[in-house]
């Protein structure tokens, strides 16, 4: 048994390439072979939000507090919300972050192909992201 202690691990801000705005990443978990999870709480301050990407082997978002956006390429915006669990199947293009006037946390959970949880993409432009939610 491993027991990592909160705040053992040091948070740190999302790297510029992937994100825009202010975003924190709190690593949780990384398994270690032959085990491929990781996982990752991950806060979104408004307006912020990922670059477009895709996983590998897909991707599970928990979110646990505020109110956020995703979109998967080619669909609509929608909002998320504490207590929602999102699924993006392995290679699904998509973005998620906060909503415009409110900051959104969650946990995102993948899994490791050939070392890479993620394969990032141009950013969201602010046309794209000002959309926001049809529903």
């Amino acid at each position: 048994m491993e027991l990592k202690r909160a705040g053992s691990r040091p948070s740190n801000a999302g790297p510029a390439e992937w994100f825009t705005g202010s975003v924190r990443v709190e690593p949780l978990n990384s398994a270690p072979a032959p085990a491929r999870v990781a996982c990752a709480n991950v806060t979104f301050e408004p307006g912020a939000r990922t670059a477009w990407h895709t996983h590998p082997l897909g991707q599970t978002l928990i979110v646990t507090d505020g109110c956020g956006w995703a979109q998967v390429e080619g669909e609509p915006i929608v909002e998320i919300r504490a207590g929602d669990v999102i699924w993006f199947p392995p290679g699904q293009r998509h973005w998620h972050g906060a909503a415009a006037t409110t900051g959104v946390t969650h946990i995102a959970i993948q899994e490791a192909l050939d070392g890479q949880v993620a394969d990032w993409m141009e950013k969201v432009t602010d046309a794209e992201y000002g959309a926001g939610p049809t529903d």
